[in-house]
């Protein structure tokens, strides 16, 4: 037997969506560039992908930009600070994904302050903290969704509210909702989030393919052909924006079924529990239960009194199980930041591993994994 568990590294490909998705760059298979009358079919077959996302997100299609996947996403929104007439600050959370924390690393070159928030010990970035960061030259603030090492949901929507009473002094706040599944705030424009980043290859849809929500239209740093309204330039890739359409689609129509919802929080409660059990093995944060609202039920992070992380990931894979240690964008990097900010004591950041669930997971690779880890273990 074996089992996949490493999800939130990129979902098991979805036939429906690749067939579908094809089918319509099969369709319309011209440059949208073009003037001609296969061009504008390949222009309004584009833009119908776009309708469909905005749909989903509750915003509109205006305000939705295909990139080619969500590390670009995440860094359109920042590059787009260095077109401002003088540097100023950016508050940029110690949990963010490399896509967004080394992106603003780099924006110090430029003359820019970045100032980190921390998490609490749990793994929140609280509203307050958020709040007591910001100076005066503050522009630009940035939260993910989900955690994509411990799962936690972050309270974006309430941090944007208090973002929100400052007043006049207008702070961009980005989110990267890569693994936020279903679990992404709905009409963003309302709650005051001013661009969302998502990816296609967590849901189900081929690599190479993202989608940036961003309102107002960001001053894009990067120039060409004028496409996606010159936000990112380059030919666009009609099939990987249906695949983003329809993986987006499905997933709000999984998780809109009170049944499948059920399902996930019970296959997250009895992963937890079967995990938890095993001697030695204890969650991060050791706080979260076998059903917390707060995390999602896709992602969880466990520590182990034996071995460093990447030794037991190497052990479950020759076992014919896929888990990991964290973020597969830093996988080669034993450094453990988000762990680290969370103030994970030196030991427990190094023997830590991550699951990561899907909706085809099933009950027997769970058990497989408890049973195969309980006997490394012994």
């Amino acid at each position: 037997m074996t089992a996949y568990l490493d999800w939130a590294a990129t979902a098991i490909p979805d036939p429906e969506i690749y067939r579908r998705a094809a089918e319509k760059a099969a369709e319309a298979w011209a440059n949208p560039s073009s003037q001609h009358r296969e061009g504008k079919k390949a222009a309004e077959s584009l833009e119908n992908a776009r309708r469909l996302c905005a749909s989903v997100l509750g915003v509109p299609p205006e305000t939705v930009f295909f990139t080619s996947g969500g590390t670009e996403a995440d860094q359109i929104p920042l590059l787009s600070l260095l077109r401002r007439p003088a540097p100023g600050s950016a508050v940029i959370s110690a949990i963010e994904h490399p896509a967004v924390r080394n992106q603003a690393e780099v924006l110090k070159k430029f003359g820019w302050t970045i100032l980190p928030v921390n998490p609490d010990a749990d793994g929140f970035i609280t509203p307050e903290a958020v709040l007591a960061a910001i100076r005066e030259d503050t522009a630009f603030a940035a939260v993910m969704c989900v955690n994509n090492e411990t799962g936690a949901i972050q309270p974006v929507e309430e941090i944007a509210a208090a973002l929100k009473t400052l007043g006049k002094r207008r702070i961009h706040f980005h989110t990267d909702a890569v693994q936020a599944a279903g679990m992404f705030p709905r009409t963003p424009e309302t709650a005051g989030i001013h661009s969302m980043a998502f990816s296609g290859h967590k849901l189900g849809a081929p690599r190479g393919c993202g989608l940036l929500y961003c309102s107002p239209k960001p001053d894009p740093f990067l120039s060409g052909g004028g496409q996606e309204k010159g936000v990112r330039p380059g030919t666009e890739n009609l099939a990987g924006a249906w695949a983003m359409a329809f993986a987006l689609e499905k997933t709000a129509r999984w998780f809109a079924d009170p049944e499948q919802k059920a399902g996930a929080e019970d296959k997250a409660a009895f992963l937890f529990r079967k995990l938890t059990a095993i001697p030695g093995v204890t969650s991060i944060p050791p706080s979260r239960r076998e059903r917390s609202g707060n995390f999602s039920p896709f992602l969880f992070q466990f520590t182990n009194a034996m071995f460093p992380g990447e030794v037991l990931v190497r052990m479950l894979s020759d076992a014919g199980i896929c888990i990991s240690t964290g973020s597969a964008c830093s996988a080669k990097k034993k450094a453990r930041p988000v762990l680290q900010a969370m103030k994970t004591g030196a030991k427990d950041a190094q023997n830590a591993f991550r699951v990561s669930t899907g909706i085809r997971t099933t009950q027997e690779e769970i058990e497989f994994l408890a049973g195969t880890l309980s006997d490394i273990l012994r």
